[in-house]
């Protein structure tokens, strides 16, 4: 009898590997992005929502927005920021037909420095969503890692039970502080992170094991494990698959379309990197945070107090322009 020939096995990709190590989510506005690389969850922001609105697939959510604004709102004011907000939410459900997990949804960053009023704002999107039948359970709250963002977090979860996703995050001050507020996830941005380093310094390349964005999430990830909080660690903003690599392991990691299809297309066998039991025994000491020790730890750290001023400046300029977009249609 003839030996049978098996056929040889498909090498599992590298995306594949890595969803076995780390929750993969879509860093994307593009509904066919996240059908094709099928993540657990999905996250949005002023930036993608702009650049998803602009797609002509999309101009029905944008018209239904549009149409809300205009019933809703008593002012072209009003009207604005009514189509704003329910064209954000129309986005986050319409991405929950497509994830089993969450979405995250941004606060304006125009209110990056009040935090009562981002308080107020999360609540009125957390009642948009439930008003479509999505309840807070599948919704994170995205604010920027300010001071006052991050108040507006720790009232958001402790008083209202919202789950809060802190962004634009760039240091271990503001990663420790988010901990102890208890918020359910950060996104510190590796790639931000190394494009200050090679603006700013004589190094131009970096190894992942090198790349300053890699080493400061590894070590945010390893203090939160040392010392038993519960707050979440996302990856964020990546510039090469390299980085993500690097990172295998951490909780959650949100990537791009671009950079999901590199690693869909590769088979590098991926290594597990970051590890909460070997975290344990990293020799790290105890940060205790307060308002003041926030700021000036902040002050002393120009990479991140230029990229937090800086992200939070595009992410209110592309609100603007978003508005500008849906102000040519709104019924004055």
């Amino acid at each position: 009898m003839d030996s049978e020939v098996k056929p040889k096995r498909a090498k599992m990709s590298s995306l594949e590997q890595l969803k076995k190590f780390t929750t993969i989510v879509a860093d994307t506005g593009d509904f066919e992005s996240i059908k094709l690389y099928k993540p657990t969850d999905a996250t949005t922001n002023p930036s993608l929502i702009l650049k998803a609105s602009l797609m002509e697939r999309y101009q029905n959510l944008v018209q239904k927005a549009i149409e809300y604004g205009n019933k809703i709102g008593s002012s072209e004011i009003e009207k604005i920021e009514e189509a704003m907000d329910y064209l954000c939410v129309l986005f986050g459900c319409e991405i929950l037909e497509i994830v089993p997990g969450r979405v995250s949804t941004e606060v304006d960053a125009r209110l990056s420095f009040d935090t009562d009023k981002s308080v107020k704002k999360a609540l009125k999107l957390i009642k948009l969503y439930e008003d479509m039948g999505v309840g807070r359970e599948r919704i994170l709250i995205k604010l920027a890692s300010t001071w006052e963002g991050i108040q507006a977090a720790k009232i958001l979860e402790t008083k209202h039970e919202v789950k809060c996703n802190l962004t634009l995050l760039f240091s271990f001050a503001q990663a420790v502080a988010c901990a102890e507020a208890n918020v359910t996830l950060i996104s510190p941005f590796v790639g931000r992170i190394l494009d200050w380093h090679v603006a700013n310094t004589d190094k131009k390349k970096y190894a992942p094991k090198e790349d300053p964005g890699v080493i400061s999430v590894t070590k945010i990830y390893n203090y939160y494990k040392k010392f038993g909080y519960n707050t979440l660690v996302m990856g964020a903003s990546f510039r090469n698959i390299g980085e993500i690599k690097a990172l295998a392991g951490c909780d959650l990691l949100t990537i791009g379309p671009s950079l999901l299809k590199e690693l869909e297309n590769d088979s590098e066998e991926i290594q597990l990197h970051l590890n909460a039991e070997k975290a344990k025994n990293e020799k790290l000491e105890k940060l205790n945070i307060n308002e003041p020790t926030f700021r000036w730890l902040l002050n002393e750290d120009a990479m991140a107090t230029d990229k937090l001023s800086e992200g939070i400046r595009k992410f209110a300029a592309d609100a603007v322009s978003l508005e500008k977009l849906i102000s040519k249609q709104i019924n004055v």
